[in-house]
């Protein structure tokens, strides 16, 4: 089918792919970026310079989100486009990265057959989109649209008592305040999938129309410890034996409400974690999802008293702590439609979804019209060394972005903007 606009150079983009996977770069594959870390501060870098050769106006704000303006023929308020370079611990090279690295290549492609847009378009790298290092994720594009304020990302610390505000400083991206962007017009994220929906269908592209609610916990199981020898079972207090007892309850309630639910177990920690010791306390983490926002709520009000229950009868104590909650986003349908309406023009099969993931997307939405573009992930496999994206799945949703891109900077109005949660 007949383009109309320019086709991105995947030789080009591949190439980009392949520098920013040698930094951080570990076994099989995979990539360790972490936020703000030697790493991030090095790609960071390389992206800035490559912002420079496209003649983008730099500038970086005072959460380290990075900014690179492309003029418009006028100065109404620009389209934003981009994601993040930071990486989970054991992660892949694709994630969000082939979400700023498309948008690159759009504004490469853009420059090279010298393309003007009505709009400005602002490239943007968001800081610490995974939480890997510093808790919660999406601090940057959190701060950016007010759901945290300054103090609270800034006096967030890694693991080893480093606060984010310091290591802003220590690797040069701590901006201004005033750098922040405005005005949005609109915002589009491209994202592989991260689940396996699209490639078990055969579709192209993923028109995501939202993002499932989330709520993460903390529940400390407290028992008492012992020698694992002398000590006889009747008479234990065992916390890890009563864990994985309130685990399987989770699991079975959490059966019961449909496969829409999600939850997960995803960290772990015993005290004293010794081969001949007793547990006397376990520590774990509780992600739950779903795209109804009541549904969720009604799961974890049931759950929390069968769990409370469960833990009396074991002759243990529960501790469940809320460590986080976002609501369900809805997109904007305007946009929606607009990246349904590329990929059928440029020839790709589409499908409307929602992501269970959370993406920076999801805090811009509060500030400006949104929506996503998501890529089939090979196996549905995310988060993991051996992620993968294939190129001609990558080279059709860049097309998809540029073409996005294209309507929406030509645009003269405004969208309105809808409430998105």
């Amino acid at each position: 089918m007949a383009q109309q606009q320019p086709a991105i150079n995947l030789k080009r983009l591949i190439k980009m792919i392949e520098m920013s996977s040698s930094i951080g770069a570990i076994p099989n594959n995979g990539l360790c970026r972490l936020a703000l870390s030697e790493e991030d501060k090095q790609i960071r870098e390389i992206f800035t310079n490559w912002m420079n050769e496209a003649n983008l106006e730099v500038r970086f704000d005072d959460f380290g989100n990075i900014y690179g303006r492309r003029k418009g023929r006028s100065d109404l308020s620009p389209v934003l486009v981009g994601s993040h370079l930071d990486t989970q611990p054991n992660g892949g090279r694709f994630d969000g990265v082939l979400g700023v690295l498309t948008a690159m290549e759009a504004i490469f492609t853009l420059n090279d057959h010298g393309v003007e847009t009505k709009r400005p378009i602002e490239l943007v790298n968001f800081t610490n989109e995974e939480g890997a290092r510093f808790e919660p994720p999406l601090l940057g594009s959190g701060g950016l649209a007010g759901v945290f304020d300054k103090d609270f990302v800034y006096s967030r610390q890694d693991r080893n008592g480093k606060s984010f505000e310091k290591e802003l400083v220590r690797t040069g991206f701590l901006g201004e305040l005033e750098n922040r962007i405005e005005d949005i017009h609109s915002f589009i994220e491209l994202h592989i999938e991260q689940g396996p929906i699209l490639e078990s269908e055969r579709v192209s592209i993923g028109a995501v129309e939202g993002i499932k609610g989330m709520t993460w916990f903390e529940l400390i199981v407290t028992g008492e410890g012992g020698h694992a020898g002398p000590t006889p079972m009747p008479l234990r207090k065992d916390a890890l034996l009563a864990a994985t007892k309130i685990i399987t309850k989770i699991e079975e309630k959490g059966n019961v409400y449909g496969p829409d639910l999600s939850f997960t177990v995803g960290r772990m920690a015993l005290k004293p974690n010794v081969i001949n010791c007793i547990p006397e306390e376990v520590t774990f983490s509780l992600d739950v999802r779903h795209i109804d926002d009541a549904v969720r709520e009604r799961f974890i009000a049931e759950i929390k008293d069968e769990l409370q229950t469960l833990a009396t009868e074991q002759n243990v104590q529960l501790a469940i702590n809320k460590l986080w909650e976002v609501k369900t986003t809805h997109f904007h349908p305007q946009m929606i439609d607009q990246i349904a309406n590329s990929a059928m023009k440029l020839g790709y099969s589409v499908k409307r979804m929602y992501s269970g993931a959370g993406h920076d997307a999801k805090y811009i939405s509060q500030i400006a019209p949104t929506a996503m573009i998501f890529v089939p992930s090979v196996g549905g496999k995310s988060h993991v060394e051996s992620e993968l994206t294939l190129d001609k799945n990558i080279e059709q949703g860049a097309n998809v972005l540029l073409d996005s891109l294209l309507q929406l900077a030509n645009m003269d109005t405004a969208l309105s903007h809808l409430k998105t949660t």
